[in-house]
């Protein structure tokens, strides 16, 4: 009877539904409240724990946490920034002896020209400005408008580029990529500003800091991206990607997984025969930095450092002045790692390598 009718229409109508409540279940599998809100209320929670911190006026279209402590009548103000998603860069950095400000955008998105020029007419002074940024399109684009605009204001401002990706040994016109040595660039010019070098020096500074570095990652699972879904099928089974980006770029070479020790073998055997990173000597002077891209686990980062560092003594005969393990610049919540090393005498600036 009509029943039977009834039941038979509502079919159709149920199961869409029924797909759409599956889709939005696996997407909202993340502690967020919603997907476009999830950049500025992170930033909210960041500066609520740390009294040094604030926000300028315009958040959250203009996403700019700055340091409340900085004299900008004393000391070169430092900038940083790019898209969301490579926490705790950049914005955990602002503090004394590091990031004066940092600029954020959405989630992998530059931010905008006009954020830029806002953190730099807020924290420049006459000692100027220091705008540092990793080798990409986007971010290259905004930061450096943003410069040029800035000059001719009166401000006094020079601008960084860290590309240390080995990877690709021929990378094109568009050069290498920005990772995880961004922090150790930050740190470096960061303390040097703190102890009052002028801008000259802290650039300086900044630019062979970046020359000193060569990064080389690898990705056993990539990342989701908020209120998305997980992407199953890359890097499925057993497959690790070398040289995958943070913002899931393709990476040069994708295998099998192998054990630990031989994996790290590997990484390190890349990186001393890349044209960008000369061949590590015997008794040379370098920093480790074990970065965690975003979900590998403490017990797995400490299994990775022990190799590293077995092999760097034990293989290559260098001294590591110091190991750094954590995560500096992620990629949301990719699973992999990648390491960096840093020519200590190459990098100059030694009393700034020593701040704590």
């Amino acid at each position: 009877g009509s029943g039977a009718v009834v039941g038979k229409a509502a079919a159709p109508r149920a199961e869409p539904a029924r797909r759409c409540r599956a889709v939005a279940a696996r997407a909202a599998k993340q502690l967020i409240n919603k997907p476009e809100t999830t950049v500025s209320e992170a930033l909210e929670g960041l500066v609520a724990c740390h009294s040094h911190l604030g926000r300028l006026d315009g958040f959250p279209d203009i996403k700019v946490i700055f340091n409340k402590e900085h004299d900008k009548q004393k000391s070169v103000s430092v900038i940083a920034g790019g898209g969301a998603g490579h926490e705790p860069a950049h914005a955990a950095y602002v503090g004394n002896g590091m990031l004066t400000a940092a600029v954020s955008g959405e989630v992998f998105a530059s931010p905008s020209a006009e954020a830029v020029l806002a953190a730099i007419r807020a924290t420049a002074g006459p000692a100027g400005c220091l705008l540092i940024t990793k080798n990409y399109t986007g971010d290259r684009l905004h930061f450096g408008l943003a410069a040029e605009q800035a000059k001719a204001e009166g401000f006094n401002v020079e601008m960084v580029v860290v590309g240390e990706d080995v990877a690709i040994d021929s990378p094109g016109i568009a050069g290498r990529r920005g990772l995880a040595a961004t922090a150790l660039v930050h740190k470096i010019a960061g303390a040097a500003a703190a102890r009052g070098a002028p801008l000259s020096e802290v650039a300086a500074l900044a630019r062979s800091t970046v020359d000193a570095c060569a990064t080389l990652g690898v990705a056993l699972r990539p990342c989701t991206l908020p209120g998305k879904e997980p992407d199953t099928e890359r890097l499925a089974g057993e497959s690790i990607e070398v040289g995958l980006g943070i913002h899931g770029e393709p990476g040069v070479d994708t295998r099998a997984a192998l054990p630990v020790d031989e994996l790290v073998r590997m990484l390190l055997a890349r990186m001393d025969k890349s044209p960008f990173c000369k061949s590590l000597s015997k008794g040379e002077r370098i920093v480790l930095l074990v970065n965690n891209l975003g979900s590998s686990t403490p017990l797995e980062m400490l299994v990775v450092t022990r190799a590293a560092l077995s092999q760097l003594v034990g293989d290559y005969g260098v001294k590591v002045e110091r190991a750094l393990v954590g995560q500096f610049v992620t990629s949301l919540d990719m699973a992999g790692i990648s390491l960096t090393l840093m020519r200590v005498d190459a990098a100059g600036g030694g009393g700034a390598r020593a701040a704590p």
